[in-house]
């Protein structure tokens, strides 16, 4: 599962492409990232979930996962009330889906079900809930080389770690850092590692009416579960 907050229009995600054993066993039920934002209006809340990473050019969703939205909502932050809607999406076979919009109090907000391959998105009758499923490329990037640098140099210079364990850095370390992320071992532009690889999505957009019971302030995270 991931997790993560917003309150506007800026992106955030989160990735794990490396899971556990019981996660990458079942490749279906493994997150790869979620994405959330607000449309550029604020009207829609935005939300993607990719799991499968690395999957293959034939895979396809299944009827063994159930998967989840969880968008918690308060009226600030800080706030210690929140109200919790969840997106809830299963498949029936690759081309059948349904999707509910639970609010707060377990009722359906919304309903959607059908074909969720179009581009466009499968759209309920209120149009307040659209929904596509399909393999994409995975648009998480990530410089290993890079990645693997900063370990290092992490890892030798004997950086002093703050009551969280991580480590602190000054300017120039942190310039390094940046540096070597952001390049190749041969300073050249960093390369994408997932550029070429793959990953099923799963894209709900729903309107904030739905979403925003408890208050403007959202906070979304994922999971997967074992369908009944």
């Amino acid at each position: 599962m991931l997790g993560l907050a917003l309150a506007g229009p800026n992106l955030a995600h989160g990735a794990d492409h490396t899971d556990s054993p019981a996660a990458t066993a079942e490749p279906l039920a493994d997150i790869a990232d979620l994405y959330a934002w607000m449309s550029a209006d604020a009207a829609d809340l935005n939300l993607i979930m990719t799991v499968n990473p690395f999957a293959g050019a034939t895979t396809a969703f299944g009827d063994a996962t159930q998967y989840v939205f969880h968008v918690g909502s308060r009226a600030d932050f800080g706030a210690t009330t929140e109200d919790d809607t969840r997106v809830v999406c299963q498949f029936h076979d690759t081309d059948a889906i349904e999707c509910w919009v639970l609010a707060d109090n377990g009722t359906v907000a919304d309903y959607v079900q059908g074909d969720p391959s179009n581009p466009a998105g499968l759209v309920s009758s209120s149009g307040d809930l659209r929904v596509y499923a399909g393999l994409r490329n995975d648009p998480f990037f990530f410089n290993l080389d890079g990645y693997l640098r900063v370990v290092d140099t992490v890892r030798g210079a004997g950086l002093p770690t703050d009551e969280g364990n991580c480590p602190t850095v000054d300017s120039g370390t942190s310039g390094l850092l940046v540096a070597q992320l952001t390049t190749d071992a041969d300073d050249s532009a960093a390369t994408d590692d997932f550029g070429s690889a793959n990953v099923l999505a799963l894209v709900v957009q729903v309107d904030k009416s739905l979403v925003t019971s408890g208050g403007p302030v959202l906070a979304a995270w994922g999971s997967t579960h074992m369908a009944n």
